[in-house]
This record gives C-alpha cells, sequence and structure tokens, in this order.
C-alpha cells in the first residue's frame, strides 16, 4: 500500500512547482484587500502554501506503515481537466467555502459561455437541464449542502429518471459533515444531506482526497448518469482541494462591507431593529456590537436561510409598526430569492427599510461574481417596480451616513443600495451566543413595544 504516499510525494511535488509555474497558490495570485486588511506580499503568500503542503507531508511521512493515515489534496487544475476528460464542459451553480479553490479555478479558466453563477441552487438545475436538451451532454452543478432544499423541486419534478431523466453531476461541499467541527446550522444540515439525497434517489460518494481515486468517482458518476440518465452526486469535505485565488479587482469604493456596516450601526437609535443577512455581515456586526460595548439584543442574525432575510424583516415589520426595521442585505442574498423584494413592495410595510450592501460577488464562499457586478443589473429599477415607496444609492462614507438618518423619517418600504468593495477581516470570527439566545433577547428587545 505505498501508492498513496507515492502519489503524495509526487503531488507535492508537482504543487511545490505549481507556486511558481502554474500560479495554483496564493503566490502568484493577488489577495483581496480593504482598509482593514493590509495586501501581504507574495513571498509570505507562498511561505503559507509551503508550510501547509510541508506540514501535510511530514504528517504522512510520521503515518509511517498506517497507509488510512495519509491523506492528498486534489489539485483544482487536475480535477478540473479530469471532469473534461469525461466530456463534462459546462459548469453552473452558487459558490460554496467547500468548494471555492475549484470554483475560483473554474471561474478563471472556462469560456463565458460555458460557466454560469446562478442566483440559486434550483436555477443551476433548470439550466443544466436545458443545457442538456440543447446539447445532449451532462452538466456540473456546483452547490454548497444548504442549497440541497432549493434543488429539491426541479430534480425531483424536473430531472429524475421518473420524469424527463436528465443527467447531470452535483457537486456539493458538505458542510457539517458528522465528526467536524461547524457552526449549528451547518451541523444540522450536514447530518441530514445524505438522507436527503437518498430520500430523493440519487446516488453519491464522497469525493476522494487524491487523483486517482477522484477520476474513479468521476468514472462511476459517468458510466451511472449514461446507464439511468439520471443526476450523480460527488459530496466533497472540508479541504479537499489545493488553495487557489481568483485575480484581485480593482477597488472603486472608499469602503468595504464591513466599513459601510459601521457606519450605518452608527446612525441608527437605540429602539431601531436590525435583521442581519447570511455570511460575513451578520459575523461583523456581532463583532461590531461588542466594539462598541454593546448588547446584540437589537440584532436578528439570519446564521442561514439565504436569501431570505427581507421576508423575515416583514413579519417583525407587520406586527410591530411603531418600530423601524432595518433590512441589512447583501447582493448575493438578495438575488437568491429576488422575488421576495416584490412581497416587500406590496405589503406596503411603512416601518421598513431595505439596505443592500453590494459588493457584486459571493464574498463569504470565495468571491466569486454576483451578477448585481454587471452594470446593466439594477437593485433600484427592481425596487421601483416591485412597489417601494421610496429607492437611493450611496458610497461615499458621509453619503451613507446621511442617506441611513433620511430613510427613518421617510414612509417606507425603502431601499438603499450602498455600493462598496469586496474583502474583509481574515480574523473575522462567529458569533459566541447561540442561535436560541440571539432568539430570546431579540424578542425581549421587540417586546419593548415604543
Amino acid at each position: 500500500m505505498a501508492a498513496p504516499r507515492a502519489l503524495l510525494t509526487s503531488l507535492l511535488k508537482r504543487s511545490e512547482g505549481a507556486l511558481t509555474t502554474r500560479g495554483v497558490f496564493l503566490g502568484t495570485r493577488s489577495v483581496s484587500t480593504s482598509p482593514t486588511d493590509p495586501q501581504r506580499t507574495a513571498a509570505e503568500q507562498r511561505v503559507d502554501q509551503e508550510l501547509q503542503v510541508s506540514e501535510q507531508k511530514k504528517r504522512n511521512e510520521d503515518a509511517g506503515q498506517f497507509t488510512e493515515l495519509v491523506r492528498d489534496f486534489l489539485d483544482p487544475k487536475e480535477f478540473y481537466n479530469s471532469i473534461r476528460a469525461h466530456n463534462m464542459d459546462f459548469f453552473c451553480g452558487v459558490p460554496d467555502s467547500l468548494l471555492k479553490d475549484f470554483c475560483a479555478y473554474v471561474t478563471t479558466v472556462t469560456p463565458k459561455q460555458n460557466h454560469v453563477i446562478t442566483a440559486n441552487e434550483g436555477n443551476a438545475i433548470a439550466l443544466a437541464s436545458g443545457y442538456h436538451m440543447a446539447t445532449g451532454k451532462a452538466a456540473v452543478v456546483y452547490l454548497q449542502n444548504s442549497g440541497l432544499g432549493n434543488i429539491v423541486n426541479p430534480l425531483m419534478s424536473l430531472a429524475v429518471p421518473g420524469v424527463y431523466s436528465i443527467p447531470m453531476l452535483l457537486l456539493v461541499g458538505w458542510r457539517g459533515e458528522p465528526g467536524k467541527r461547524d457552526e449549528p446550522q451547518h451541523v444540522v444540515q450536514g447530518q441530514a444531506t445524505p438522507g436527503i439525497l437518498a430520500s430523493c434517489g440519487i446516488p453519491f460518494q464522497v469525493l476522494p482526497d487524491y487523483h486517482e481515486g477522484a477520476e474513479q468517482a468521476l468514472y462511476t458518476a459517468r458510466k451511472h448518469m449514461e446507464t439511468t440518465k439520471g443526476p450523480y452526486c460527488l459530496l466533497v469535505r472540508r479541504q479537499n482541494f489545493l488553495p487557489y485565488k481568483l485575480d484581485k479587482v480593482p477597488e472603486l469604493y472608499p469602503l468595504n462591507r464591513e466599513g459601510v456596516l459601521k457606519v450605518i450601526i452608527d446612525n441608527l437609535h437605540d429602539r431601531d431593529v436590525v435583521v442581519g443577512t447570511t455570511g460575513m455581515l451578520s459575523r461583523e456586526l456581532f463583532e461590531y456590537r461588542i466594539q462598541k460595548g454593546q448588547g446584540h439584543e437589537k440584532d436578528f442574525l439570519t446564521v442561514g436561510s439565504m436569501g431570505h432575510t427581507s421576508a423575515i424583516a416583514i413579519g417583525i415589520a407587520k406586527f410591530k409598526p411603531k418600530r423601524q426595521i432595518f433590512c441589512l442585505d447583501g447582493d448575493g442574498a438578495a438575488l437568491m430569492h429576488l422575488g421576495g423584494m416584490s412581497t416587500v413592495g406590496s405589503e406596503e410595510c411603512e416601518n421598513l427599510k431595505h439596505i443592500i450592501v453590494n459588493n457584486g460577488c459571493h464574498d463569504s464562499v470565495g468571491g466569486q461574481p454576483t451578477d448585481a457586478a454587471n452594470p446593466n443589473f439594477s437593485f433600484l429599477g427592481i425596487a421601483r417596480a416591485c412597489g417601494y415607496r421610496e429607492v437611493m444609492e450611496a458610497s461615499e462614507p458621509e453619503d451613507i451616513a446621511e442617506k441611513v438618518r433620511a430613510v427613518r423619517s421617510m414612509k417606507g418600504p425603502v431601499l438603499l443600495e450602498i455600493k462598496c468593495n469586496k474583502g474583509g477581516r481574515k480574523n473575522l470570527g462567529r458569533p459566541t451566543r447561540s442561535p436560541q439566545q440571539n432568539k430570546k433577547d431579540f424578542m425581549h428587545f421587540l417586546a419593548i413595544d415604543h
């Protein structure tokens, strides 16, 4: 059983060569920076990656005859080329943190017509179905397992062999994998993931972390899709891939998301209610309250349920009409369930103030672009068409502060879109209070209705 060790040695040598020849590692790619995150030198980045590889190599050597303790990392380039060798060259989906390195490589090298980052995971299943009917080929659909709920309907009523029988390869990041430490919402989803796939009749296996194993998994997937004409799933565990980063994009605005958040919070009143969106924004909100010496009772942190923050805010605003409800949304989240904006407009809650912080990317899972980065896209135009009473935008700190104060006196629903740079602090923590504690304190705060 010496082959895995020999394979790892070969992979490590190839990977170390990639530090200077292939641009796979951070050392040859820029990292997004922000006012709070000074750009690190290429040499520092190379050291980090070399350390990661060398430490794993040492652990593998220490494993000795216990080859079951040896692990590798898949090179995104090699895995991508293997997928293409199996006649799959169209990619679509919603980026995931466990897939971020592979997704970054796909984003970098795939022709635009063969890669679509969709608004939500269900859209990706439908897109892959249309692609198959037009070409006869299977698409690759990537997503986090938290997006399984979004794909159940199009899978079961469109893609499975019992309906239209459409083959596609599902590449699913397994957040909350049993036995791995993770956030509460991911732990729950991780435990349910195999059962959800099984109940939908979708065969699956865990993607191996070495090239030969991954190749065999792809062969199995292809044969299944050819035989059954249905979907097949590969579950991707944490740190399956070697690092790969997107190129740095130019900074067009004075603030990043965290800077914008601080300006917003500094201009709210003590009784204002905040509903924070999924991802980094809620984590930054939690830490900023600590920095200001405040409690967390004013904020509801939407730790999961991506795209549903505005609906949560409506449910609060309708039944707490004396309070000002500020929904702090993200561009990726708002896009995921864009129909929520039509409900905001239709319900006409005068106390609902919808703020979308738009950095044009899925920042929490690798920085892949969203449709909101398209200059032809307009949240303001959509809001007007949905019936928002007022719409406005800002990007300069003074203008943001002025408009946050102004929307308090306006009859809602109001949309304020704030454009900012991508990127944030590398040392950003996670909430130290449980979701149940957050809910209890938040409900107590809402009960003070004046």
